[in-house]
């Protein structure tokens, strides 16, 4: 296992910048949000630890890319920022792609994310994908079919039997199409991906600091590893693209956890789909991640 560790100069260059409008906007966040994100440079910190690479496999290894400081995003003259006018996220759960988001697009959308059940083959050539996404247009689309525990599965009922033709405005192939059994290990994975790529068309490039949700992944055992919490400095670039205070953000998701969090198991592939919305949120997986939001939120009030 190799740790990659940054020196404490290095990461607070990165989260504050040396540019003199960059740090002044730095030192108007309030006390409590300064102290939060000046765990990234704390070398006992207990919030916010070093990037841990298992194998060649992992992604900063097999995909070598510069690393995004806050300066370089906040100067990047490509980066979507959201409007008065377009400012909603969209999730359209949908069996096709990315034409039918773009002509589904509302006005209003910053951008609209399809996800599926249903695995991606964007190519003849290529083995599958997690997700494909135009970050221009501002669509996306990503499969959580292989988060399910039995898509490896002898017995895994999703897929075609049958090649079926059907013409590009046709969708009827998707309809009813197999619902895996919705447990929380399958919500907490398919948060970590969603968010991750929304996080992409924002701005945020991969995350090469500290352990973040936006480090990439190369397949589903460092996904699993990877945190679903934003490191400091990425958590102020996303501060930056779309304003929020940190301790009310917090206080929602810890609340978005407790919602509805019974015990009663999740969907099954028998739940028809007019029940779904009506099904408790299964949300053993995301314990820690509460636990680590109340740490972080005891640091924001002091």
């Amino acid at each position: 296992m190799q740790i990659i560790r940054h020196s404490e100069q290095t990461l607070k260059t990165a989260l504050i910048s040396k540019n003199p409008v960059l740090v002044s906007q730095y030192e108007k966040l309030d006390a409590g949000e300064q102290r939060l994100m000046n765990e990234a440079f704390q070398p006992a910190s207990d919030l916010f630890g070093p990037i841990t690479l298992h194998s060649p496999s992992d992604w900063i290894t097999s995909h070598p890319e510069a690393p995004q400081d806050f300066e370089q995003f906040f100067s990047d003259p490509y980066r979507k920022i959201p409007s008065p006018d377009k400012r909603s996220i969209y999730i359209q759960s949908i069996g096709d792609i990315l034409k039918f988001l773009k002509k589904k697009k509302p006005e209003d959308a910053f951008c609209v994310v399809g996800i599926t059940m249903i695995d991606l083959y964007p190519r003849d050539s290529w083995n599958f994908v997690f997700g494909q996404a135009s970050l221009t247009d501002g669509v996306g689309i990503f499969s959580f079919a292989r988060y399910g525990s039995d898509f490896y599965s002898m017995r895994y009922e999703g897929k075609v039997k049958k090649l079926k033709k059907t013409s590009s405005s046709d969708y009827s192939i998707f309809n009813n199409y197999y619902i895996p059994e919705i447990t929380s290990v399958l919500l907490l994975r398919s948060c970590k991906t969603l968010t991750h790529e929304i996080g992409h068309i924002f701005g945020l490039r991969h995350c090469q600091w500290l352990a973040c949700l936006m480090q990439g992944s190369n397949h589903l055992e460092e996904a699993d590893r990877r945190p679903l919490n934003l490191c400091p400095i990425c958590l102020r670039k996303l501060q930056c693209a779309i304003g929020f205070n940190i301790i009310e953000r917090y206080e929602a998701l810890v609340r978005w956890i407790d919602d509805e969090s019974s015990d009663t198991p999740g969907a099954t592939p028998e739940h028809s789909r007019e029940d779904n919305g009506n099904l408790p949120k299964p949300v053993e997986a995301f314990k820690e991640w509460k636990e680590w939001i109340i740490k972080c939120l005891a640091v924001l009030q002091k």
